[in-house]
């Protein structure tokens, strides 16, 4: 969609370039470049902008004729400015943006938004395959300019407790002058999900770790803050500490907005929580100006985050193993990112964030309850997404509609799913072609001096 001059000319004017600062405030301010690029700041924070824009009311006026990727467009050249020239920036978006979220009616005050319509049916294919044009993109520009006399691989190290390892995998899969290596909790994560980014090999590396999702986290933030790795392995990390995967996950909540504006009513946004990237994407759409009435952060049996938001002590604690497996986080590294935003006080929060969390056994029973209402089948996440929209709406006015996010596709938890509703579930064409594929994972403990060793042997042999 072509804009009008004025609202062109308020892009130019308003926007130049993103900076960032760490949350620990003892690094130096980057750009965006060398934020994605980075990582981790060096001082062990993270990454927020400087200045979040916000979008101009004609922007909103029109945001119901918009697409998905038209959406996602201006949103990034609003946060980046000039930083790449606008036709690369259009291509990388529509490159990675290629698929749909769509909201569904579930009843009068109930709507879920499919963010599994990606190549790994999971909503993490927003923000991996996002990254991933872009750094492409940087590395392909830095190859061919004429003064640079040798380029390095850019080595991505990500943790994933499900979910993101796929969607990183095969968003970075053979791109070139990048290298990936996937740490995940050995025995913690779905068949299928480990399928998706332990079979692919040539740049994709994934390491079984004896220990939790925490561990895996541990080892990829100790990894950038060894001075001897930093000087020698470029690294990056494509977890959502990563501030290039909090951009793309803002872009549905303004999709999901633009769906349902024809309502008129109230947004609250139900977000199935973990590491809070999820979260920490809807509170910059927020903070650009998307009219949200509140969030409810779900989780399940690991509620750090939903205790905070009660009682103010953030606990962080071991991760225990869930059927959820994606927020099996005990110390979520967003946390961060939302403190800087709302402030240390947790009653600061208040009216803007409610926590929710569910054990197993409750999960299973919303997946099998809605699936008896209404043939809709929820992945674990999703159920938990469901159950806390439904507990915050009770006893509000009917001016208000909840939105929870459906973070993965059911088949993805093919026993769990199966076993609750009784039925078979068709699996998608996208997650068969890799479930006969040999794994080509390796093993690790979780030190981190076995875990430097290896990364240094690979940077040799590079």
């Amino acid at each position: 969609m072509a804009y009008s001059l004025p609202l062109a000319a308020f892009y130019l004017k308003e926007f130049s370039k993103m900076q960032l600062y760490s949350t620990q405030k003892q690094s130096k301010e980057v750009s965006f470049q060398q934020a994605i690029f980075q990582g981790l700041p060096p001082d062990n924070g993270l990454y927020v902008p400087k200045q979040v824009p916000t979008l101009p009311a004609s922007f909103f006026d029109n945001i119901e004729s918009l697409s998905l990727p038209e959406i996602a467009i201006e949103v990034t050249k609003a946060l980046l400015g000039d930083e790449i020239p606008e036709a690369d920036l259009e291509r990388c978006v529509r490159t990675a943006i290629n698929f749909d979220a769509p909201v569904k009616k579930l009843d009068e005050q109930v709507y879920v938004q499919e963010l599994f319509h990606g190549p790994t049916l999971a909503f993490k294919d927003f923000g991996a395959r996002f990254m991933a044009q872009l750094m492409g993109y940087w590395q392909t520009k830095q190859a061919t300019d004429a003064s640079a006399t040798q380029t390095q691989d850019i080595h991505i190290l990500v943790a994933t407790s499900g979910d993101t390892g796929g969607a990183v995998a095969q968003g970075f899969y053979q791109v070139p002058g990048i290298k990936v290596v996937v740490l995940y909790p050995a025995g913690k994560v779905s068949p299928i999900q480990e399928k998706q980014f332990s079979t692919l090999g040539e740049n994709v590396t994934a390491i079984a770790i004896d220990g939790t999702f925490d561990d895996c986290q541990k080892l990829v933030k100790q990894a950038f803050l060894n001075d001897e790795l930093r000087n020698q392995l470029p690294l990056s990390s494509a977890n959502s500490i990563n501030i290039s995967r909090l951009i793309p996950q803002s872009f549905y909540y303004f999709y999901a907005y633009a769906q349902l504006k024809h309502l008129g009513k109230k947004l609250v946004f139900t977000v199935p929580s973990g590491n809070l990237g999820n979260l920490c994407g809807g509170l910059l759409a927020q903070q650009m100006g998307l009219p949200v009435h509140g969030f409810v952060s779900a989780t399940n049996k690991n509620n750090v985050f939903p205790q905070f938001l009660q009682s103010g002590e953030f606990t962080p604690h071991p991760s225990f193993a869930t059927i959820s497996n994606a927020m099996d986080v005990g110390n979520p590294s967003n946390f961060a990112r939302i403190k800087e935003w709302l402030g240390d006080d947790y009653q600061a929060f208040e009216g803007k964030i409610t926590g929710k969390y569910y054990n197993d056994e409750e999960t299973k029973e919303t997946i099998k309850k809605v699936f008896a209402h209404s043939q809709y089948v929820l992945d674990p996440h999703s159920a938990i997404g469901y159950r806390a929209t439904q507990e915050y709406l009770a006893n509000k006015d009917d001016d208000i509609v909840g939105v929870f996010l459906s973070t993965a596709h059911p088949a993805k938890f093919l026993e769990v799913v199966e076993q609750t509703i009784g039925q078979k579930l068709p699996i998608p064409e996208k997650l068969q072609e890799v479930m006969d594929n040999p794994n080509k994972n390796l093993t690790m403990s979780n030190s981190f001096e076995e875990f430097k060793a290896y990364l240094m042997k690979a940077f040799a042999e590079a």
